[in-house]
Order: C-alpha cells, then structure tokens, then sequence
C-alpha cells in the first residue's frame, strides 16, 4: 500500500514533570500500575503501591531526580526534545512527534498530533535498543489502546528494537573509543543494561539475550579483548531475583579483586536520565572506589549526538 503522509513517532519511557515528591509520586503511580512494569495480583499490589511504596520511595526519588535536574528541565525530556528537534530538521517533509510511555507528553498526545497532521502511516521508534515485554511491548499494548478509539487507524510500521543495527553499534563504538582517548584505557569496560525479574526471562522475553547481542557486538566492533568487557544489569526493585550479574555488587567485587580502573556504559539508554546520570555515575562510583578502586568513569548515553541522530534517520527511512 502507498501511503499520503508518513509521520514519525519517537517514544521513550517518561518523568516526572519535576523533581518534587508530588510530581515523582504521579509518575510513579502511573508507572508502576503497568502490568507490563509489575505483573503481581492487584489485589496485593495496589495496598503496597498506594500505602508504602509511593508515600516513602517519592521524597527520597525527588531529591535524587533534584541532584540531575537540569536548567532545560529533566535530563531525559531534555535529550528527548533535542532528538525530536534534530531529527525533524533531518526529515523536513515528515511530521516527527514524541510520546512518553507514562508522565508527559503522553503516547496518546502524540498519535493525536500526528494524526491531526493527516498522517496515514506512522512510524513507531520506541528508543529502547533491546526488546523487553516492559518496555516495548508496553508501547505497543498503550498504541493498540490509542488506536482502538479510532474508525480509521493509520498504516503503522513498529520498529521492535535495534540491538545489532550497525549505526547504532558504530555510535557506540565511538563514544567508547572517545572516552578511553581521554581517561586512558581502562583494566574493564563495564556494559551495564537496566535488569528485569528473572521470571520474565523464563517466561519468554528475550531481552536478556537482545542484551548479549548488543555486547557481542559492541566487542568485535571495538576490536577489543572480550575478557576487557563485562555484562551486568543494574536497577533491581523487589525481592525476586532478577538478571544477574547485578552491577553493583560485581563493582564492589572488582574492586575488592584489585581492578583499579573500570569505565561504565549503559547500552540500553538512549538518553541519560536519573538511572545513568545517579546511580550509575554517582552511587556506583563510591561502590567502586570504597571497595578499593582508584578510577572510574561514565561513559554518557548517545543522548542528541549527530552519530545517534543519523541511526536514527537510518532506521526510519526505509519505511517511509
């Protein structure tokens, strides 16, 4: 079928509009109601949200989210306008909106925006390079939603995810080469991908292997020596086990071994944001260093760099 007007629709998870304990709190109810976040029965999740987790976790996470606020707003709105806006340059002829899964703007917002441009095919990038069912398939299941509303839905093309795409490795590579020429080459790269419970690993997501993809690949592109390079996740909530290694206890374990310099990347964050900006380059910094480490060094996400922008138009034109 040939299409009038393609659109583009680029979607990240979300943030809270502040960094205040109100706004935290919305954002958090909001994200962690997702049965693709948390799958637990309601029956015993909604009196844990409502009446622990959310009074005590939104104080502590709003002054976390106070120490990475920037001038602009939240660093992960931020980077997301700014590759909204640079790729929209990049694609003058194609309305290029932003969606967040959960706070603002909304998914919902965005499909209508573009649809009030006369779009008859959109174009969904969800910007988590690695497929995961609570995070792409989120996406999908709030866009069915959306499009459930509507007489006539528009043509859409979903990109699943791009953990082996070649632009996107290459920009990686070159952020990481980038940071050795300026700290030095480091005794261990670090990839740190955010974690899942393990359960859901077992019960079909293939994110974790999506993960190993994107490692394998890093590798041979860096031409590196793969005992140089290990894989964790980070960012655990709850008691079941989730995917290990965990970051931060293989951090405290290095440095305890005697590795004395370590550089950390996250692979899976297409925009810095509270997880990378604090507990990857503050919190598990002192991890490190207190358990013996002397240097350590975050590689910052491919956030608004020309290098991501062209990966990014890459992978949209072919299907416009």
């Amino acid at each position: 079928m040939r299409y009038k007007k393609t659109g583009i629709l680029l979607v990240n998870l979300g943030t809270p509009d502040a960094p205040t304990a109100d706004a935290v709190k919305r954002y958090l109810r909001q994200f962690l109601s997702d049965r693709r976040v948390v799958d637990t029965s309601r029956l015993l999740w909604w009196p844990l949200l409502r009446g622990v987790i959310l009074p005590i976790r939104s104080p502590r996470v709003a002054k976390l989210y106070q120490s990475v606020w920037m001038e602009e707003g939240s660093p992960l709105m931020v980077y997301s306008r700014r590759q909204q806006k640079a790729l929209a340059e990049r694609l003058p002829d194609m309305p290029v909106a932003l969606g967040m899964s959960y706070g603002t703007p909304s998914l919902e917002s965005a499909v209508n925006d573009l649809l009030a441009q006369d779009v008859d095919h959109i174009v969904v990038l969800p910007l988590y390079p690695q497929y995961s069912c609570s995070t792409v398939a989120a996406v999908w299941d709030e866009l069915a939603r959306i499009l459930g509303k509507t007489r006539a839905i528009p043509g859409i093309t979903f990109i699943r995810d791009y953990a082996t795409d070649h632009d996107y490795i290459k920009a990686l590579a070159g952020t990481v080469k980038a940071s050795f020429a300026r700290h030095g080459e480091p005794d261990l790269l670090l990839l740190s991908y955010h974690g899942i419970p393990q359960r859901y690993a077992n019960e079909g997501d293939d994110y974790p292997q999506r993960c190993r993809d994107t490692t394998r690949a890093l590798v041979s592109a860096l031409e590196i020596d793969p005992d140089k390079v290990m894989m964790t996740f980070q960012s655990r909530f709850g008691r079941e086990p989730w995917l290990t290694p965990y970051t931060d206890e293989t951090l405290k374990m290095l440095g305890e071994k005697g590795v004395k310099h370590i550089q950390v990347m996250c692979p899976g964050f297409s925009a810095d944001c509270l997880e990378t900006l604090e507990e990857i380059a503050v919190q598990n910094r002192e991890v490190f260093l207190e358990a013996g480490g002397v240097k350590y060094e975050y590689i910052p996400a491919l956030n608004d760099t020309p290098e991501h922008i062209d990966m990014m138009q890459a992978l949209v034109t072919p299907h416009c």
